[in-house]
């Protein structure tokens, strides 16, 4: 039978693997105020590319699209939803925007969470929004021929609400054990939320919402101006072999948490190495604006788009990115690769010998 507690389980986790995560994820963390502090104008124009890209990516997880065009202006609320897809999209928008804003004023209570989904939910036609699922559900799978499996099967529907009182007083008590790390508490709760999976939709998505509230209240902001959703849909075949592994044997209260919370360190500690690499490139007040582009270009391996380019240098205009590529690629300096909209460019490595 299961047992709603994290009292004498996340010390289990401290593995070497997961303390050296740890370790380097704070230190990240201590940079982070004083990247904030130097470069608060600039970093405004990474939010705003930040929230495209989650609601892009967390959306497109389950399997929700629309066009790049409508996407940037839903999430910079100049257009009206005009299909269900985007009904949805605008809500993700609307519920990513309220946690950036007021996290430190959301609790961890059923009835936020129950808010938090209603939000979710507002332009659509569905009456789904703010209440828990009224049917039992599962976690279905599909193979390369198209066969359907059973994965998981959540909680029944009557014992949901029961089930998330459990988790969110589970979540505040642990708050008063001082050595237990919130990084390890919190993809503890996220993945435990998913076994519950309380909702008839949406669970993904609030699983992903939840996880930047509680680390905002934890003091781990990166989640603002680095893309966690995006890197999540990035490695979303990891993202789900980590949940399957963590989730057996869970109503037993006998599943292995290593695999998920491992997985979530790795995502969080990505963003922070982002975050750290882009904030560097913007503090070089020294380099012009070309040179910066040229550095980024040559400190990458593979390839990387114009787009990419101008995430990393968001005080850059398309114009001035436009202007120092052609310079580059004139110079010989860098290397075009593919054509239209799937151009990338790589550095020319033979031209420094």
């Amino acid at each position: 039978m299961r047992n709603y507690t994290y009292h004498n389980k996340w010390q289990k986790l401290l593995t070497p693997e997961i303390v050296s995560q740890l370790t380097q994820i704070h230190e990240f963390k201590g940079e982070q105020n004083l990247f904030i502090e130097a470069k608060a104008d600039t970093l405004t124009q990474l939010v705003e590319i930040a929230k495209i890209q989650s609601t892009e990516a967390s959306n497109k997880i389950e399997g929700i699209y629309t066009s790049d065009e409508r996407l940037k202006s839903l999430v910079t609320n100049k257009a009206v939803p005009r299909t269900r897809n985007e009904q949805e999209i605008a809500g993700y928008r609307d519920v990513l925007a309220t946690i950036h804003e007021s996290h430190d004023f959301i609790p961890v209570k059923p009835s936020i969470l129950l808010q938090l989904h209603r939000d979710l939910y507002k332009f659509s036609g569905k009456n789904i929004g703010g209440t828990y699922k009224n049917t039992d559900n599962v976690i279905a799978e599909e193979d390369e021929q198209g066969n359907k499996f059973v994965r998981f099967q959540p909680v029944p529907a009557w014992e949901t609400p029961n089930a998330i009182d459990k988790i969110c007083t589970a979540y505040d008590d642990i708050q008063s054990e001082a050595d237990a790390d919130p990084l390890l508490i919190i993809p503890m709760f996220i993945l435990d939320f998913l076994c519950i999976h309380p909702f008839n939709d949406g669970n993904g998505r609030m699983s992903r919402l939840l996880t930047l509230l509680l680390l905002y209240r934890a003091g781990y902001i990166v989640g603002k101006y680095i893309s966690i959703e995006k890197l999540i849909e990035q490695t979303k075949d990891t993202y789900y072999e980590a949940l399957q592994r963590s989730s057996i044997g869970w109503h037993e209260d006998e599943n292995d948490y290593i695999p998920f919370v491992q997985y979530t360190l790795g995502v969080i500690l990505a963003a922070y190495r982002d975050f750290s690499t882009r904030v560097r490139t913007l503090a070089t007040n020294n380099m012009s604006k070309p040179e910066r582009i040229r550095e980024i270009i040559k400190d990458t391996l593979g390839t990387i788009t114009k787009t990419e380019i101008m995430e990393k240098c968001p005080d850059v205009s398309q114009v001035t990115v436009q202007r120092a590529l052609n310079d580059l690629l004139k110079s010989g300096e860098i290397i075009k690769i593919g054509g239209g909209r799937y151009t990338a460019y790589t550095w020319n490595h033979n031209k420094e010998n």
